[in-house]
């Protein structure tokens, strides 16, 4: 089978090759699938600059959701998900032609499911749901702040927001980023690449605490936020876009830019802190992959979620996908397409 392998780190148009692998053998519980496609996550970018530890070492094959056909079952794994068409989550290996996962992290979906769209319901769908229905249930009333919101987790975020009810408060950067996610229901969308976006956002708040708050970004961001929590406040931390813009040293200067935190505070001023790591909690509580992907899935059904497809690429695109990713231009879900 072919699947894109990253030989080094670096610029995706130098270290991704196209290669030959041999095709993966299920396991006790696993799945075989033939993949239609498969989704773009930040975490791929972070890992092919050398900056997401949980990566494999080179070469390897990246990669965190495939959309496909079951073609093989490893032992206990159920019969009736042999010819299925599902969504899956893996743990790497996703950018190829055949890929292997856990019978729990896949979820059968409609013929007529886009590829993007099915893609966009794995790892951003599910952060999103478990960050807003398990990790930090959100209740009607609440001010949420959800920065990059029109990315591929962000823009689910604030549509899960709205339909709990909350009061969203939206950072994107750029006016078409901006004017999407007013579209989708956000009344405060401030533009990062307009200046201080924090003024803005005290501006619209008018004294009031933030109640949740969604950081992919980490950095100096993080700071900023856990003073806007009040009471009972929580930040959600997903992700750490601002490392990969630091340079040199940046992994040194991300950590002093969050500053340091002391447990003792946090009690007395009632704030949490929140981590989220997705492949943490598919090694350790699969059952809550499962109920997640099942949610996303069920909720997309009834059109509860409706994930915005970037683009589509073929699959001699990849490094140019990456690229975009990378860029910060995209908004929602990018995929790439084995075959038409």
């Amino acid at each position: 089978m072919k699947a894109w392998t990253l030989t080094a780190h670096g610029d995706p148009h130098r270290v991704f090759a196209l290669c030959e692998h041999a095709t993966p053998e299920p396991k006790d519980g696993e799945v075989l699938i033939e993949c239609e496609g498969f989704g773009i996550n930040y975490a791929d970018v972070m890992a092919s600059k050398g900056l997401y530890r949980e990566a494999p070492p080179t070469p390897s094959v990246l990669g965190y959701e495939v959309v496909g056909r079951v073609r093989g079952l490893g032992p206990g794994a159920p019969s009736e998900l042999l010819g299925q068409r599902v969504v899956g989550m893996t743990r790497f290996g996703g950018y190829a032609q055949f890929a292997v996962t856990d019978h729990r992290a896949v979820c059968g979906i409609p013929e007529g499911m886009p590829l993007g769209t099915a893609a966009a319901l794995a790892t951003q769908g599910c952060t999103a749901w478990y960050a807003t229905h398990l990790l930090c249930p959100l209740r009607e009333g609440q001010r949420v702040l959800i920065h990059s919101a029109a990315g591929g987790v962000g823009h689910l975020l604030v549509q899960l927001a709205m339909r709990a009810g909350c009061e969203v408060y939206a950072v994107a950067s750029g006016s078409a980023k901006v004017d999407y996610v007013r579209s989708i229901g956000a009344k405060h969308v401030f533009d990062r690449a307009q200046g201080d976006h924090r003024a803005q956002l005290e501006q619209a708040l008018r004294g009031a605490p933030l109640d949740v708050v969604f950081n992919a970004v980490g950095g100096a961001s993080f700071k900023q936020d856990m003073r806007s929590l009040g009471s009972g406040g929580r930040i959600v931390l997903f992700g750490g876009a601002e490392r990969g813009a630091l340079g040199p040293l940046g992994t040194l200067r991300f950590v002093w830019r969050m500053g340091i935190v002391v447990p003792i505070l946090l009690m007395m001023k009632s704030r949490s802190i929140l981590g989220l790591n997705m492949l943490r909690i598919a090694e350790d509580r699969p059952q809550d992959i499962a109920e997640c992907l099942r949610s996303t899935v069920e909720a997309c059904a009834k059109h509860h979620l409706s994930p915005h497809v970037h683009g589509e690429y073929s699959a001699a695109e990849l490094p140019r996908a990456m690229a975009d990713l990378a860029g910060g231009a995209t908004m929602g879900k990018l995929v790439v397409r084995w075959s038409s």
